[in-house]
């Protein structure tokens, strides 16, 4: 198992992933999942794979030769005939390996992220499903995951907004969404690589891999622990009153527990720190 996720915002793009793959209980390995194809100055591209690992790695090696022939994703004109190009290449291994595999039991199995920007066009990211059709994410929704999704979904659906996260607040997103898998599931694991790309840069500058016991990483799954419990305590009181009855509760008495709001009226739920100077600086 794996899990890979991309966000976008206005400023433009973080990709993250972890590195542990297995095939069984006692076949547990350490794989880079994100892969970089670039030409500074007039296109990026960071791929996210998820799923068979083989399968993966045929993809990518046909992408890579195309590009360094000047084919495929370096001839792309907009990012939307990028993910054509990786959804054509998901199709040919199909072709050749799906009938083989299915033969002995095993699905083809591959669903990828692609991100990155062509120079006279916005950055964008897709989703690539193993029939190699592409989806496009939007303002509304603007991440997309692949891999064991769910227990880090709900920290991106409550915290990522196109408009108004910046990009150092998407790298934490992207990191506390990792690192709550990884609490929820040993399938996913460390070392974690994270991504981020500025709009217009067309050069990848920033990344960096988080070892398990990498310092920062540790302070910030900590914080995140006590803040969460801070939040908890935060909330509205619970209260229980015991109402006499001489028969069974009813499903309508909603008396017996209470909720009782002891904060400030001014305490906001709509907190969101505003884009940083860095991130300015970045964006013009």
């Amino acid at each position: 198992m794996t899990y890979c996720l991309g966000i976008i915002t206005q400023y433009g793009l973080i990709m993250a992933s972890d590195s542990r793959t297995n095939a069984g209980n006692d076949q547990v390995n350490t794989v880079r999942k994100m892969h970089n194809f670039t030409t500074p100055g007039e296109r990026v591209f960071t791929l996210l794979t998820a799923g068979s690992l083989s399968c993966s790695q045929s993809i990518l090696t046909l992408l890579r030769r195309q590009y360094d022939k000047g084919a495929g994703l370096a001839a792309a004109l907009t990012m939307y005939d990028a993910a054509r190009v990786v959804g054509d290449a998901v199709r040919e291994v199909s072709a050749a390996d799906r009938a083989s595999l299915e033969r002995d039991g095993y699905q083809f199995n591959t669903h990828i992220i692609l991100g990155g920007q062509i120079k006279g066009d916005k950055p964008a990211l897709f989703l690539i499903y193993p029939q190699g059709n592409p989806l496009q994410t939007s303002e509304d929704c603007p991440f997309v995951q692949i891999g064991e999704t769910k227990y880090g979904r709900p920290i991106l659906d409550r915290g990522i907004r196109y408009d108004k996260t910046s990009l150092e607040e998407a790298c934490k997103y992207a990191l506390l969404s990792l690192d709550s898998t990884m609490k929820s599931n040993v399938t996913v694991g460390p070392p974690i690589d994270l991504l981020a790309y500025s709009t217009d840069e067309l050069e990848l500058r920033r990344h960096r891999r988080f070892a398990a016991d990498d310092p920062a990483l540790m302070k910030m799954r900590a914080r995140w622990d006590q803040g969460l419990r801070t939040a908890v305590s935060r909330l509205p009181d619970i209260r229980f009153r015991v109402t006499p009855t001489t028969g069974p509760v009813s499903a309508t008495d909603d008396g017996s527990i209470e909720l009782v709001d002891t904060l400030a009226s001014s305490d906001s739920s709509d907190a969101q720190p505003q884009m940083t100077q860095q991130a300015r600086t970045n964006t013009k």
